[in-house]
């Protein structure tokens, strides 16, 4: 299936927190989006496999994405390995996207640190004809995505630009409850995290609204950009 715009997380729920508006703003725009989780997130203090996958499956149906798929890397072990780079590079070439969106490279989770090497090289050595891989038993073309971006998690950065997600952040909000597991329950006996506490995705929100105001917009998520943006005039900037 050939798409537009992929995008890779290192655990479920990892692209909702992210990315998710700007994922439901290009479906609504009608661009062709699929999202790929690394891991299971199977160390996650909270839900476990089998519920998490379903919570997956749920908030990929509400952003109304092509397709979602998990690549069963080991949790708190995405090491930048052949077999493992193989497998992002699979991904890729039988996808076909324009665009990759993947991890910043400064995180407070080493899975997302890792998460963003692991990406890059595959973004680059997808491109490579004499590095082969087969996917449904034959062999697969080569394709480099035309441009990689990169979303923030837990640490900020100086975005390269801002997407207006205004129109879309209710989606965001209800992908994000999909993944009831992983955040505030007062009835839960699970372990207390960072996710779960009673104001975690209060915050999530308010840096939204942070970057939406510096767009004028109410809503916004950022991403750094490592090559310069071409535009054609000044007016394509908003």
């Amino acid at each position: 299936m050939n798409i537009d715009v992929l995008a890779i997380g290192a655990h479920p729920d990892d692209i909702e927190l992210s990315c998710a508006g700007t994922v439901a703003t290009l479906v609504r725009q009608g661009y062709s989006v699929g999202i790929v989780d690394l891991t299971e997130g199977e160390l996650g203090t909270r839900g476990s496999r089998a519920l998490r996958r379903k919570e997956a499956d749920a908030a990929a149906e509400i952003l109304g994405v092509q397709f979602r798929t998990n690549l069963r890397l080991p949790d708190g072990n995405i090491e930048v390995n052949t077999t493992n780079m193989k497998k992002v590079i699979q991904s890729i070439r039988a996808h076909t996207p324009s665009v990759l969106l993947f991890p910043h490279w400064l995180e407070r989770h080493p899975d997302h640190e890792h998460a963003n090497r692991l990406c890059r090289e595959a973004w680059f050595y997808a491109g490579l004809e004499k590095i082969k891989t087969i996917r449904n038993g034959k062999q697969q073309e080569p394709h480099r995505p035309g441009k990689c971006y990169h979303f923030m998690q837990k640490f900020e950065f100086v975005p390269s630009f801002i997407v207006d997600v205004s129109e879309v952040y209710d989606l965001k909000k209800k992908a994000l409850a999909a993944f009831a597991s992983q955040f505030h329950n007062p009835k839960s006996s699970e372990r207390e995290t960072l996710l779960s506490s009673a104001v975690f995705l209060d915050h999530v929100y308010a840096r939204d609204m942070h970057f939406g105001s510096l767009i004028n917009k109410t809503y916004g998520e950022p991403y750094f950009a490592v090559e310069p943006i071409c535009v054609n005039t000044f007016f394509d900037i908003k």
